[in-house]
C-alpha cells in the first residue's frame, strides 16, 4: 500500500513538472507572448523621455545660437556706431 502512495506521488510530481515546464519557459523566453505585451508599454515610456530629452537638448541649442546672434549683431552695431 506505501509503495502504491509512493508511486501515486513520483507520478503526481513528475507530471507537474512536466506541466509547468512550458510556462517556464515561456516567462525565460522573450519572444513568448506573454513578455512583449510588457515590453511595448515600457518602450512608449523610454521613447517619450527620450524625446523630451532630446526637445530639451534642441531648445537650449536653439537658445544659445541665438543669444549668440543677438550678441553678434549688437557688437555689429557698436562697431558700426563707433565708426
Amino acid at each position: 500500500m506505501i509503495a502504491r502512495i509512493v508511486r501515486l506521488c513520483l507520478v503526481a510530481l513528475i507530471s507537474a513538472a512536466i506541466g509547468i515546464s512550458p510556462i517556464s519557459v515561456m516567462a525565460a523566453d522573450q519572444s513568448s507572448g506573454a513578455t512583449p505585451a510588457a515590453a511595448p508599454t515600457e518602450a512608449p515610456a523610454n521613447r517619450a523621455t527620450e524625446k523630451k530629452a532630446q526637445k530639451k537638448v534642441k531648445k537650449e541649442k536653439k537658445a544659445e545660437k541665438k543669444s549668440k546672434k543677438k550678441s553678434k549683431k549688437k557688437s555689429k552695431s557698436a562697431t558700426d556706431a563707433a565708426t
